[in-house]
């Protein structure tokens, strides 16, 4: 098995479930006593955020970028950016490694052609509804992707850095959320993309209104796909 390098705590919520889901498939394929060959090196998401809400991307990929070289130095043969949104430096964070950085969107891509789905909906941080990073690499493949209207896109960014990432889980929010995906599937979204590691914590095939991809799960799945295969 290769190790496999999970560049982390953005925000520390949803790396400990990338480490939960990577143990637990291992264990599912390997059986026995099998768990993941890993390495984690996590990061002060408080200094990710100031970086994000002041536009210093560039800054932000060096940061990453420094971290995953670390990995790789701590014996990584891949990585992961284990958040969605922080795929925004992602490359610059691969050019700072000798080693493959495993796209978040690429598995999440591989999943819904599966599934024959077309049009998705999908739902993360404001900068991954709204900036082009995260759309750009679906819709180069084809995929039709709808995010929620702006007023719904500020309730889902909130909720997101207000309570999830602080291990917040409220029945309200999940209330709203399976509202606005509600309204993309009128609008004809087949199913909805959790873009951020943190919707799974709320959000999941049994509350959602539309078939999920969580990205956490594929993401984790992906990496087990390639440190088994290579």
């Amino acid at each position: 098995m290769k190790v496999i390098g999970l560049l982390g705590g953005m925000s520390w919520e949803s790396t400990l479930y990338y480490y939960q889901q990577l143990n637990r498939e291992v264990r599912e394929r390997l059986g026995g006593l099998h768990s993941a060959e890993c390495v984690l090196r996590s990061v002060d998401f408080a200094d990710i955020e100031e970086l994000q809400a002041s536009g210093s991307w560039d800054e932000a990929g060096k940061y990453l970028g420094q971290r995953a070289r670390q990995l790789e130095l701590a014996g990584a043969d891949c990585v992961l950016i284990c958040t969605n949104t922080m795929h925004r430096v992602y490359s610059a964070v691969q050019e700072s490694v000798d080693i493959p950085v495993l796209h978040i969107a690429d598995g999440t891509g591989d999943a819904l052609e599966r599934s024959g789905i077309d049009k998705v909906a999908l739902l993360g941080t404001r900068y991954t509804m709204e900036q082009a990073f995260y759309r750009d690499r679906l819709t180069r493949r084809g995929f039709e992707v709808l995010v929620p209207e702006p007023e719904e896109r500020a309730r889902v960014h909130k909720i997101i850095y207000h309570e999830l990432c602080l291990g917040q889980v409220l029945d309200s929010s999940r209330e709203t959320y399976v509202r606005i995906i509600e309204s993309l599937a009128e609008r004809g979204a087949q199913a909805v993309i959790l873009g951020c590691t943190e919707i799974g914590l709320l959000i999941d095939e049994h509350t959602s209104p539309l078939p999920v991809f969580d990205t956490t799960l594929i993401h984790a799945q992906s990496a087990l796909d390639w440190a088994l295969r290579t």
